[in-house]
């Protein structure tokens, strides 16, 4: 019995204190990640692949596989996107975001996380409306909507023998052999909505996650994920500092009770929109240098390392995130 109390509320610590939703270094390059109103700010097909290696030195530490990808419905990109080295003409500039029109987008996002005994696989289908403002601004409203399956990976749980501490458990807790036994593997439901206010120059989203918690859950077993709603606020502005360089101070903020808040600080460079670096803070946490270009005409490039400076210095050697991105749909 001490056993199963125990491990529940080890759950219950881990669902409600812990990493529920995967976290992003490379957000700025792709606010679709943490917003759905973000959908079709860009009218060409934009898919992004990431792969997110966290706390790397310890065993099980937290991985996320992204892949996601949106475009805006009823548009013809007649523009060439080229953001690369063209041979003999120097680079392509990035296309200018299109405002003061109406246009609406859809997209879908697979997410694959895991994170010490748990395991999270999700999908979910986005739409967004853009309306202008006016001619330099577009107000977006979006929505995602799908299911996400949550599992608890009880081979990764270290349990120990309450007789003898230096001894794993091997068995013989009627109460807790059943508990495992019964296995843990549910479906839930999953909606989230955003807003994102843009223009050329400018940016500001706020979004929510896990709005339904686990109201809406069918599968097995006995363990209680305890989804919690997450809440994102990010903004930024963009400055042109020459005819070369670009630089773009942004901020994320992030809330789920009963977590304190966490937030991130970020300031990126950008050279002739075709090679960029940056550098965030997040608080408390890590700071995580960036670097990424634009490889061609269709593919794009990002890496991310974050340094912890949190108690887990002393054991992690940090985190590592690669982005690759597809620009694709083009005439």
């Amino acid at each position: 019995m001490k056993k199963l109390l125990t491990v529940t509320a080890v759950l219950s610590l881990s669902s409600v204190f812990g990493q529920q939703n995967p976290q992003y270094s490379q957000y700025l390059r792709n606010q679709y990640m943490v917003n759905p109103a973000a959908a079709g700010v860009y009218n060409f097909v934009d898919v992004t692949m990431s792969g997110r290696w966290q706390w790397t030195g310890f065993d099980d530490s937290p991985r996320t596989a992204y892949l996601g990808g949106t475009v805006v419905l009823g548009k013809r990109n007649k523009e060439r996107y080229n953001p690369a080295f063209r041979t003999g003409s120097g680079p392509v500039q990035n296309p200018e975001i299109k405002t003061g029109t109406l246009k609406h987008a859809v997209g879908g996002q697979l997410i694959a996380d895991q994170y010490g005994a748990f395991r999270k696989m999700s999908f979910n289908a986005t739409y967004a409306i853009h309306l202008p403002v006016s001619q330099n601004f577009n107000l977006s409203f979006g929505a995602k909507a799908g299911l996400s399956n949550n599992t608890f990976l009880q081979d990764k749980a270290v349990v120990l023998n309450s007789s003898d501490p230096y001894a794993a458990y091997a068995g013989g807790d009627a109460e807790y052999d059943s508990y495992v036994a019964n296995g843990s593997s549910k479906m839930i439901l999953d909606i989230g909505a955003g807003m994102y206010l843009y223009s050329k120059k400018m940016f500001f989203g706020i979004s929510a996650d896990n709005l339904s918690r686990d109201f809406v859950e069918f599968g097995s077993g006995t363990a209680n994920f305890n989804t919690q709603m997450h809440f994102n606020a990010t903004g930024g502005v963009k400055l042109k500092l020459n005819d070369n360089l670009t630089l773009m101070p942004a901020v994320l903020a992030k809330f789920m009770l009963p977590a304190p808040p966490s937030i991130e600080g970020s300031l990126l460079v950008e050279y002739k929109e075709w090679l960029w670096a940056g550098l965030s803070y997040r608080h408390t946490d890590a700071i995580v240098p960036m670097v990424g270009l634009n490889v061609n005409n269709k593919f794009k490039f990002g890496y991310s390392y974050d340094y912890s400076i949190s108690r887990f210095n002393t054991v992690s050697s940090g985190g590592h995130e690669i982005v690759l991105g597809f620009m694709l749909g083009r005439q």
